[in-house]
């Protein structure tokens, strides 16, 4: 005879989450907002331009395909586990529970740095903008910007996942057809000078010629595709999420992955491949710059592309943030209060407010304390050290879950369940040398402070993570491992207990 977990048999008479609230478009753009396409298109992808020159195509579409690999993994788990709790409860079934809770640590982690990530990115864009086009405008007057986009999420989160989940729709289509319409446009404008060359090694810099130009930008591309599982925790309120779930990941990562190579060609042969190398973020060498150049006013929609994609990408943040945080208070591995859901409008509310005071906090403190360009920098370092890191245990969890599961009898796809995600991990071990700064290759460059502190930063999050997850071994090691239990089938349930 078996028993049932009392803590998971105690949350499900509980309020929960709206169930069946969303469809595949929302929970796509879910994932499609969480990479925040319009901002990595107009910095994230740039940032690999020093090293691969008018290569950069070929670099994102070889980041494409190294995504798909880690999109691929998640999907099939999620396919089999759609739960709040994502890629813990992934890695908890896929690897052991400890990992399960580990990841749910930094991966909460993540998802509250991220709307301090874009908003002072939002505060800064906007505020040197209005100083350029009104002089009177102080340029270092950022901060009241970030504070508006951060009640616009908070708003939004609270009235619960439609709402959050529409303004992400809206927000996330409008930026992709701007850059989509401006793409066209530097196609058309380029004319003859259209060519293929571009996706090979032709136009690499001096210094990195050749293939270590194409994956070094490929690297610095890679992370302009994190947040593309940005879907998974969004499972217990979706319809069908056994199916939406996997298809959001894999499209959302196709798709955007197709608009990156797409716009990169466009602003590569408009801008000139030879010359490529120096294209950046701001400036005439750039998205905005280009547009003013040759559009006149369609900078102004360039622009508002950016702020869209900044307030989306928060949002989504928060979607990811407040819902690991109430997988795991409703298991009570967090404060059980974060498991508290809105009567009304079925948003995890003390979570998002939660989520909100760690904003508020975080771009204050870092921006005002240093400025909010490098306060952009060091939270941007901090994020990609941890979900590089997510990523290579999600790809092992897929091929510890799937082994298990032939032990079982269950069909076992060496391409798919073991190949593919040792590929992903292959690919992702550089990213995360990257984002550390740890000079493993010629292309990765040491970080100077302040961004040097996030390493360390990181380490000591973890670090007390372990020391928690110790504390709950000793205490209650239920908690842990219902990381891995509490959103299973009941039939699956009986097989764990």
């Amino acid at each position: 005879m078996t028993t049932k977990p009392e803590t998971g048999s105690a949350t499900r008479a509980a309020p929960g989450l709206r169930h069946d609230a969303i469809g595949l478009r929302e929970v796509l753009f879910q994932s499609i907002t969480d990479m925040a396409p319009g901002a990595a298109i107009a910095a994230s992808i740039p940032a690999g331009a020093a090293l691969a020159g008018g290569a950069l195509p070929l670099s994102v579409l070889l980041a494409l395909i190294a995504c798909l690999f880690c999109a691929s993994s998640i999907g099939l788990l999620a396919a089999r586990m759609p739960a709040a709790g994502s890629l813990a409860t992934y890695a908890a079934r896929g690897l052991h529970p400890a990992a399960g809770f580990l990841v749910a640590w930094g991966y909460i982690l993540v998802g509250a740095l991220i709307p301090p990530l874009v908003l002072l990115q939002l505060g800064f864009t906007t505020a040197s903008t209005l100083n350029s086009e009104f002089h009177s405008y102080p340029a270092n007057l950022w901060w009241p910007w970030a504070l508006a986009g951060a009640l616009i999420v908070l708003a939004a989160g609270f009235y619960g996942i439609r709402a959050s989940a529409g303004l992400g729709t809206v927000l996330g289509a409008f930026e992709i057809a701007v850059f989509v319409v401006l793409a066209v446009f530097l196609v058309v404008h380029a004319g003859g000078h259209n060519s293929w060359s571009v996706f090979g090694t032709r136009y690499t810099p001096g210094g990195f010629r050749g293939l270590s130009g194409v994956i070094g930008g490929s690297v610095y591309s890679i992370l302009a595709f994190g947040g593309f599982e940005g879907a998974a925790p969004l499972a217990e309120e979706a319809r069908d999420p056994k199916r939406t779930i996997k298809r959001a990941v894999l499209l959302a990562t196709l798709c955007i992955g197709a608009l990156y190579v797409f716009t990169t060609y466009a602003a590569d042969v408009a801008f000139g491949p030879a010359r490529f190398a120096h294209f950046s973020v701001a400036g005439a060498a750039s998205w905005e710059g280009m547009a003013r150049a040759l559009y006149g006013i369609f900078w102004f929609f360039v622009f508002l592309a950016i702020v869209n994609s900044t307030i989306a990408n928060a949002n989504a943040g928060v979607n990811v943030s407040s819902r690991t945080a109430y997988a795991m208070g409703r298991i009570g591995a967090f404060p059980r209060f974060l498991a508290l859901v809105h009567p009304r409008h079925r948003s995890p509310h003390v979570a998002i407010l939660a989520a909100f005071a760690v904003t508020v906090a975080v771009t204050l403190g870092l921006g005002l304390g240093y400025n909010p360009v490098t306060a952009f920098s060091m939270v941007g370092t901090g994020i990609v050290i941890i979900l590089a890191a997510i990523y290579i245990v999600m790809n092992a969890a897929c091929i510890g879950f799937f082994a298990r599961r032939r032990r079982r009898g269950e069909r076992w796809n060496p391409l798919t369940h073991l190949v593919i995600p040792l590929l992903g991990i292959a690919t992702f071990v550089p990213a995360w040398l990257t984002s550390a700064g740890i000079r493993a290759f010629s292309f990765v460059a040491p970080l100077a402070p302040p961004v040097s502190y996030m390493g360390p930063g990181v380490a000591a999050w973890m670090v007390i993570g372990v020391c928690y997850l110790i504390y709950l071994y000793a205490r209650d090691p239920r908690r842990v491992t219902e990381v891995g239990l509490v959103h299973l089938e009941p039939d699956e349930l009986d097989e764990q207990a």
